[in-house]
């Protein structure tokens, strides 16, 4: 076997564990947050008033949003853009270089961990407050069906808009986000 073949194989082998501990660390990051999410959101929002419930539900479904716009940023952001500002020592250039060249697995942390975990959240809150609207008002229909329509619909219409803006701002968020987590590395 040549050299130039063994190293082709060696890079594929590299690159299977690379995806096959990627897949590990995100299975492992989404069980944990998804628990504890989930049983915060259940236990705090069954507490709460419906007032209360349906802006944490708001809140969810926001934050959704975000995540998913920051995503979408970071895959079709420019990476040559901050290689200008940080040679003027611009703050967050370095960190927004970073995102994007881990774009991929940016993406998915912010577009599909945190997006799905918003998602299935809203879901079971959604759930709390159609029993405690129907037990509140004494409703005899399930209106369920109807709120989970409602967060659908205001999901999916969200992250379009937000796919929009990503598309359109990419540089200005990732910047923003480069900003926020330059303010968190270490110096």
């Amino acid at each position: 076997m040549s050299n130039t073949q063994e190293n082709k194989e060696n890079q594929k082998s590299k690159k299977e564990h690379s995806n096959v501990k990627w897949f590990i660390e995100v299975f492992i990051i989404t069980f944990i947050l998804s628990m504890i999410f989930s049983y915060i959101s259940a236990n705090g929002v069954s507490h709460l008033n419906l007032i209360s419930a349906i802006i944490i539900l708001i809140l969810v479904i926001t934050v959704g949003i975000f995540f998913d716009i920051i995503g979408v940023a970071v895959t079709v952001a420019n990476e040559d853009e901050f290689h200008a500002k940080a040679t003027k020592k611009v703050k967050g250039s370095k960190d927004s270089i970073k995102l994007i060249r881990n774009a991929p697995k940016v993406a998915n942390i912010c577009a599909d961990v945190i997006g799905d975990i918003c998602g299935v959240l809203s879901g079971a809150i959604s759930a709390l407050i159609s029993m405690k609207m129907t037990e509140q008002f004494g409703l005899h229909i399930d209106l369920q069906f109807l709120l989970s329509a409602l967060v659908a619909a205001l999901t999916v219409g969200g992250k379009a808009v937000g796919k929009g803006i990503a598309n359109n701002k990419s540089t200005e968020i990732v910047h923003a986000v480069g900003i926020v987590l330059n303010k968190f590395t270490k110096k």
